[in-house]
């Protein structure tokens, strides 16, 4: 977990330090440190909120019935030797889940290092700014990106404009980043934005929304990797119905996957 939260720490937004993971939010700053077997959450600045608690265990999956999911998997046996390899893999969620489906915008079709730069420069550009624990952005609000000139971010003018429809998109409906009950049904409504296509639908529904059983199926490294593993063919369809095995649980799979993949998931 940490080597995932250190690869993608937002300049001025987040903090990775041995020992330590230091974040912004909308009202404060916080500090993440293991103690005694579990993780010690320190308010160094604003105030704690149950909302605040809820979202940190998101982000780190602690509501998660990590035996019985491990169990499952590994009734399929390429999936056991992962499990055995990494029982205590837990696929990490976004803090908030505008910033990760943003991230997941930024991230197309560019590496993990390049996504966080770019996201560190929308956070430099249109974030508020503070000075806080070393800290000096906080991550922007969908009105702050709207409002915002995109161009010098340095990316494609269809990528700034799926950044501006996804910020529209928040504002007009609260709840999008809030998981249903129904994930086909969170899915529709992220795919009507325009500039999001399945894999970026499929990542926001595991990462943000935090459906067990989301799995973006056209990823390059799932792909990949299944392909070295068992001669599963490179190719969407072929890979979803090899993973109807793993239902209800195809996101802890995935997590999996990745990380046989690189030692890393790909994707921001």
């Amino acid at each position: 977990m940490r080597g995932f939260l250190a690869a993608r720490a937002i300049e001025g937004v987040e903090r990775v330090e041995p020992g330590f993971y230091t974040r912004s939010f909308q009202g404060g700053t916080l500090r993440l440190r293991p103690e005694g077997g579990g993780v010690l959450v320190e308010i160094t600045s604003g105030a704690a909120s149950a909302g605040l608690m809820a979202r940190l265990r998101h982000v780190l999956d602690l509501d998660a019935d990590l035996p019985a999911i491990n169990r499952h998997l590994s009734r399929d046996p390429v999936l056991a030797n992962l499990v055995n390899q990494r029982p205590g893999l837990r696929p990490p969620g976004g803090f908030e889940g505008f910033e990760l489906a943003l991230r997941a915008v930024l991230g197309q079709q560019i590496t993990v290092t390049a996504a966080r730069i770019l996201a560190g420069r929308l956070a430099g550009l249109c974030g508020t700014a503070i000075e806080a624990d070393g800290l000096t952005r906080i991550f922007p609000t969908p009105a702050q990106v709207l409002e915002a000139d995109l161009a010098s971010l340095g990316m494609p003018g269809s990528r700034r404009a799926t950044i501006k429809a996804v910020a529209q998109a928040a504002l007009d409906d609260p709840s999008l980043f809030l998981r249903g009950p129904d994930m086909a049904a969170d899915l529709a409504r992220l795919l009507v934005i325009k500039g999001i296509g399945p894999w970026t639908a499929g990542y926001i529904a595991l990462r943000a929304l935090r459906h067990a059983d989301a799995f973006p199926a056209g990823d390059v490294g799932l792909l990949r990797t299944m392909t070295a593993l068992d001669g599963t063919p490179r190719d969407p369809a072929a890979l979803l119905a090899r993973a109807e095995v793993w239902r209800p649980y195809r996101a802890y799979a995935a997590q999996h996957l990745w990380m046989a993949d690189t030692g890393a998931p790909e994707r921001d």
